[in-house]
């Protein structure tokens, strides 16, 4: 009976070289490694840059020589101004972004905001008057609210009306059009109204697969401190949307330098088409939310319902906010949503202006 039964013998043991050199060495291969590692990232990573350099240095002369100076300065300029404005506010955004990922407990959303998503979305945009930032904020805060289970359509709600109503802005307003104050509150009125009504269209029209939903750290991870939660998110949402920031600012100041300021007087006489035009403006000029209205005010030529479009539009729509969203939330959402909200911001600055201004 004992010959029934198969005693396997025991297994030899794995050699020394088929051990894992940070185990066998922990101060030798598993180093090395890490430094090659390391040192062929940075050579890809250094590679474009290089090559960059290189092709400036050699023909920076010739491809100065042919640009106009004055343009390539006034691109830079605009450039520069856009991403000097949006980097705070973007800095700010990605704070409470990871402060929401790593102390706010789930169930806190869960209670303030109302379980049906139809009541949920107004609420979320009166809530979009605590945050003062401009739009470059409220995408990551959006983004995060995602994560932390909070339905998409308050996320989307609260993304736009933050950058438009918060006190900062309405003050802003306020300076720039000085003895109107019925600017301030056709302002605060239509972009409530617009970015509601997107949330709504959202709970009626739109699809889970258009959106893809931010990923990153959503907080309260076990055996990790809210310190190292908190870094880690902040860490991970500024970077991955700073890049955006900058490609947005890039194809605004391209369009300033392109475009001949006569081609805008060209619609200022017409009521129905001045309207689209600075809602296009808006869209393409790209300014912050806190210094639109002083660009509004500048535009002297146009009905005071054209400059009410522009500055519902702009903290809605632009061309950096379209590109962070993209990053964000996919190229697709990013095209299909900023189409709805222009027109659905063109129409309630044309039904609200009527009505107050």
């Amino acid at each position: 009976m004992d010959r029934d039964v198969d005693v396997a013998p025991p297994l030899p043991e794995s050699p020394a070289q088929d051990r894992e050199p940070s185990a066998t060495y922990p101060d030798g291969g598993g180093g090395l490694r890490a430094a090659v590692r390391v040192t062929s990232h940075a050579l890809i990573a250094g590679l474009p840059v290089a090559v960059l350099g290189v092709v400036a240095i050699v023909l920076g002369p010739e491809i100065s020589g042919g640009l106009d100076i004055r343009a390539v300065a006034a691109w830079r300029t605009v450039f520069t101004a856009i991403v000097i404005q949006g980097l705070p506010f973007l800095l700010l955004g990605t704070l409470v972004s990871a402060a929401i990922s790593a102390f706010v407990p789930a169930w806190v959303f869960t209670r303030v905001l109302p379980r049906n998503p139809a009541l949920a979305v107004p609420v979320a945009g009166v809530a979009g008057a605590v945050l003062p930032g401009c739009e470059c904020a409220s995408v990551p805060v959006a983004g995060s609210l995602m994560r932390r289970g909070v339905t998409p359509a308050a996320a989307l709600a609260f993304l736009l009306s933050a950058p438009a109503i918060n006190p900062i802005v309405l003050m802003a307003t306020y300076v720039a059009f000085p003895g109107n104050p019925w600017m301030v509150t056709a302002r605060l009125v239509a972009s409530l109204l617009t970015s509601v009504a997107m949330g709504w269209l959202w709970i009626r029209l739109g699809r889970a697969e258009w959106l893809r939903v931010p990923k990153g750290p959503t907080g309260h991870t076990p055996g990790a401190s809210r310190a190292e939660e908190f870094r880690v998110s902040l860490q991970h949402d500024f970077l991955h949307a700073g890049g955006f920031l900058v490609v947005g600012a890039a194809a605004a100041a391209t369009f300033n330098v392109a475009v001949p300021h006569s081609v805008l007087r060209l619609f200022s006489d017409s009521p129905w088409l001045s309207l689209p035009m600075l809602g296009l403006l808006a869209v393409v000029l790209a300014v912050c939310s806190e210094a639109d209205a002083f660009v509004a005010a500048s535009l002297t030529g146009f009905s005071p319902t054209a400059r009410l479009t522009f500055m519902v539009v702009g903290p809605m729509v632009d061309l950096k906010l379209i590109a962070l969203q993209s990053g964000t939330f996919g190229r697709a959402f990013a095209l299909r949503f900023s189409s709805a909200t222009w027109v659905v911001a063109v129409v309630c600055s044309a039904l609200v202006g009527w009505w107050l201004l």
